[in-house]
């Protein structure tokens, strides 16, 4: 490293050891996560010290990096969560509700927009004991994901099934059927055009 002749003042302290064996080193690559406010990569310590920059646009870009990304104070500080294929599935399937189910209509929301919610949370839902027999999931019919749960519906299934016929019924080329003039009289007619 570089060393400077400036009188150095630092925010946080990094020691400088030496790595003794292989183990040490995996140690101290789980700690030095972008997570860690105290890690700084070595091009921005001086004499194992962290300099905050100078210029007030970095220092600003920097601020905003350790501010927690959240919903704001009226929803409660909520996280922004991390997005796996699962959660992005189920947030597509959600947008998609209106599609999935002919007798339920819903408000028509953002479902035009591409874009996935940044803030949301996933729970469970409790039942109550008296919704035991009506309304309760048995275990045969729990799923790990929605998307899952959608797919094992037979009802569903079959909804999805007729609707994607009638598509590819309206979408299907009318051929030469409807020129085709049918009865004995068009037997006739192409015998005599036979010969």
């Amino acid at each position: 490293m570089p060393e400077n002749n400036k009188p150095v003042i630092g925010l946080s302290w990094e020691p400088k050891l030496p790595t003794l064996s292989s183990t040490s080193k995996t140690v101290s690559n789980t700690n030095t996560g972008s997570d860690n406010k105290l890690w700084r990569p070595n091009t921005e310590l001086v004499d194992g010290l962290f300099v905050p920059p100078n210029n007030p646009k970095k220092l600003n870009k920097l601020l905003k990096k350790q501010v927690k990304d959240t919903a704001g104070t009226s929803w409660f500080d909520m996280p922004a969560a991390t997005m796996t294929p699962e959660l992005k599935k189920d947030l597509q399937l959600l947008k998609l509700r209106s599609v999935i189910d002919p007798k339920r209509h819903y408000k028509k929301g953002d479902s035009k927009s591409k874009t996935l919610s940044k803030y949301f949370q996933v729970g469970t839902v409790v039942e109550s004991a008296s919704d035991f027999f009506s309304s309760r999931l048995s275990k045969k019919e729990r799923k790990a994901t929605l998307a899952d749960e959608l797919l094992s519906d037979s009802k569903l299934g079959q909804y999805r099934k007729r609707k994607v016929r009638e598509i590819e019924d309206q979408n299907r080329p009318a051929g030469n059927e409807k020129w085709k003039i049918r009865g004995r009289q068009t037997q006739r007619r192409s015998k005599q055009r036979r010969h």
